[in-house]
């Protein structure tokens, strides 16, 4: 089974409305959405009407553009996003001083989505993958048996052995608590090589999911062409709420 997820629903206006478009054109699958963000409350209510599959992209480094009850909430965050801004290494940190800052912002962003979708969020993953930083991770913030992303699959040649073996060790990490699909790429990576031929082959006896942004105008391009209709077409594709 194939997922096509798009991201950062809610997030602006035009992301909102990129994703939307996709998914009427029967492109993408399924999306996750920001909540306290600017286009938040507007993507929520056009998301039930169209009736998509939606998951939470939880934020924990960019800043809430939209309202936010409680200064205390946006304190929390601004802590959390200085210290994972501040390199490209500090998701792999724990960082003892703000585990209840990331309990408080992950439950926030939660409870906002229940209250926008009237639902659970079909599955949970991060804005820039920064749900998979060691805080969140080490800290088991994420309620055990939620359907959570993985890490980034990479064939043997593509990434260093290193950075295969972390990613090894987070999805099996992930794997102990969580339920996730076998597969997970992102789109822009697809348009190299006939990367996404590959990719379509895994999904007939797997579950896969592909993260394509829409608002990026390549990505758009290739979601409505007939080279990525003949690659999908034969799958069977699905959401996150199929698992």
């Amino acid at each position: 089974m194939l997922i096509i997820n798009a991201d950062d629903l809610g997030r602006s206006r035009a992301e909102t409305d990129a994703v939307l478009s996709c998914h009427r054109q029967g492109r993408v699958t399924s999306a996750s959405a920001m909540v306290f963000m600017e286009d938040s409350e507007r993507a929520a209510e056009l998301a039930n009407d169209a009736g998509i599959d939606v998951g939470l992209h939880l934020n924990l480094t960019e800043p809430f553009s939209g309202e936010v009850p409680v200064r205390s909430l946006r304190d929390h965050h601004e802590r959390i996003a200085r210290f994972l801004n501040s390199s490209k290494y500090a998701l792999l940190i724990y960082h003892p001083a703000l585990s209840s800052a990331f309990g408080h912002v992950f439950q926030a962003q939660f409870d906002e989505f229940e209250r926008l979708y009237g639902r659970r969020p079909s599955h949970i993953d991060g804005h820039q993958h920064q749900h998979l930083c060691t805080n969140i991770l080490l800290g088991n913030v994420i309620p055990d048996g939620e359907i959570v992303r993985r890490s980034f699959y990479f064939w043997r040649g593509e990434k260093s052995p290193m950075n295969r073996t972390y990613r090894y060790m987070v999805d099996q990490m992930l794997r102990r608590r969580y339920r996730m699909t076998d597969f997970f790429f992102a789109l822009s990576q697809c348009l190299q090589a006939d990367r996404m031929k590959r990719v379509c082959a895994l999904a007939q006896d797997a579950v896969v999911e592909v993260m394509t942004h829409p608002a990026i105008a390549a990505e758009q391009v290739y979601l409505m062409s007939d080279t990525f209709l003949a690659h999908v077409n034969r799958l069977e594709r699905g959401t996150y709420a199929s698992l």
